[in-house]
């Protein structure tokens, strides 16, 4: 489903900034005496918005999974809460309590320093392809 949303995203976008380049270059012709663009020029823009699409592209295909394994976390993690109810002795709720707890906070834990390095991997994506770009 995210596969085929992602797809028919990356499609439009590139259409949309085609029709803006095509609409661009049509109204600086109309300008008297505007400089032609240069070809040079234009391939620079063109490869900086390719690299930049498949960089964001393996981004959003990371944050997909990452949502997807803190999803099934989550789900387990309200299965064991259900299953607490079970317990037949208080030493068994308690022990099942803590258990849960310490899940639930390790998860928790591990989504955010996920969030981090991607974030960071973000970043350092940007900074590559830009820097690339002006090259």
């Amino acid at each position: 489903m995210f596969t085929q949303a992602y797809e028919n995203f990356r499609k439009a976008t590139e259409s949309t900034v085609h029709l803006q380049q095509e609409m661009f270059k049509t109204w600086i012709n109309l300008w008297p005496g505007a400089p032609v663009a240069s070809p040079a020029w234009g391939e620079k823009v063109q490869r900086f918005q390719k690299k930049w699409a498949e960089t964001l592209g393996e981004i959003v295909k990371r944050q997909r999974d990452m949502t997807e394994t803190n999803f099934k976390a989550g789900l387990k993690n309200i299965e064991k809460a259900f299953q607490i109810g079970e317990a037949k002795t208080p030493e068994e709720l308690r022990a099942k309590s803590i258990e849960l707890w310490q899940k639930c906070f390790e998860d928790i834990r591990q989504v955010y320093e996920a969030q981090l390095r991607g974030f960071e991997t973000a970043i350092e994506k940007w900074v590559e392809v830009t820097t690339t770009a002006t090259k």
